[in-house]
């Protein structure tokens, strides 16, 4: 036990000083390139032989030279203040945000649009630290942020959160996804009213909950309960089957650069969903404050 308790008292300075000193075979020599004294070298590596318990190097007038201890402790040392070296670098790399990962629970489509061009803006900026994307619904994601398993999310609406932080980010207008044959895919833009009666579309998968109540919340004013039926597929799939006139659907703005045979989109007339970041103070990842740090400087406003 005794023997554990002064190895583990090396120090890595020990290490430095030991392999100067066996690369320029002398002390003095060793002392001059580290900017020390040969009585500092010597006493380093008199104080490391203790600790180790054998002899590193035979004195000479002339110099040192390494004893069959010594060449073999030498390419453990080396290889140590390597190690040492790479892991301060990595560390001091991930505390300035340049590596690591990010983990962000979105909402909507990444297809265009402001969630898109800051992906790209930080990717450009931050090439080694790893992105991950993940769909589900926005109490998923406030859960996930909660426990730190999620950096942050990109939520609609403008509803707080308890022991989240929230910043306002962005606008995107809603927009009606008909087939180009209906009879409002001439309108330039349309209004509730004019959908007053039709049949709606929303995926089961997040976001579609949200799409679902607020179609209720929107169309039940104009009179009746509006139909809307529940697929189980997501918004890829959903969207062919607004061609085949199956029924409407509703898509924020990033997603109309998505084209799909059949199918037309028109935007709400005064319909804007706002977006904002979510996360939890408690968070301490640079890559992700980072991120968060430039999804502010390039918050946009809606389009009056």
């Amino acid at each position: 036990m005794k023997e554990v308790t002064q190895h583990t008292s090396i120090e890595l300075r020990h290490l430095r000083h030991f392999v100067a000193a066996a690369e320029h075979g002398s002390f003095r020599k060793a002392g001059a390139a580290l900017g020390l004294s040969q009585s500092a070298i010597s006493r380093c590596i008199a104080k490391l032989e203790d600790q180790i318990g054998a002899s590193l190097f035979h004195r000479h007038t002339w110099g040192v030279s390494q004893t069959f201890a010594g060449q073999r402790f030498l390419s453990t040392a080396r290889k140590t203040i390597r190690m040492v070296g790479e892991g301060a670098q990595g560390v001091s790399a991930a505390g300035r945000g340049e590596t690591g990962c990010v983990r962000i629970g979105i909402y909507s489509s990444i297809a265009s649009g402001y969630l898109t061009d800051l992906l790209q803006s930080y990717g450009e900026r931050h090439q080694k630290v790893r992105i991950e994307l993940i769909y589900g619904s926005a109490d998923e994601h406030v859960a996930a942020i909660r426990q730190l398993r999620l950096d942050v999310a990109f939520l609609a609406r403008t509803r707080d959160w308890t022991d989240c932080e929230r910043a306002p980010l962005w606008y995107e207008r809603v927009f009606v996804a008909l087939p180009d044959s209906h009879r409002l895919a001439d309108h330039d833009a349309l209004t509730w009213c004019e959908l007053t009666g039709e049949t709606f579309m929303v995926s089961e998968a997040p976001p579609g909950e949200e799409v679902h109540a607020h179609l209720v919340r929107e169309l039940t004013g104009f009179g009746g309960r509006p139909e809307i039926h529940v697929q189980g597929v997501g918004l890829d799939n959903l969207l062919p089957l607004v061609a085949l006139g199956r029924g409407l659907t509703l898509v924020c703005e990033g997603m109309t650069v998505a084209r799909f045979p059949g199918v037309t989109y028109r935007p709400i007339l005064d319909e804007i969903l706002p977006f904002s970041a979510v996360w939890s103070a408690k968070n301490d990842n640079p890559a992700f404050r980072r991120l968060l740090s430039l999804a502010k400087v390039m918050s946009v406003r809606p389009a009056p």
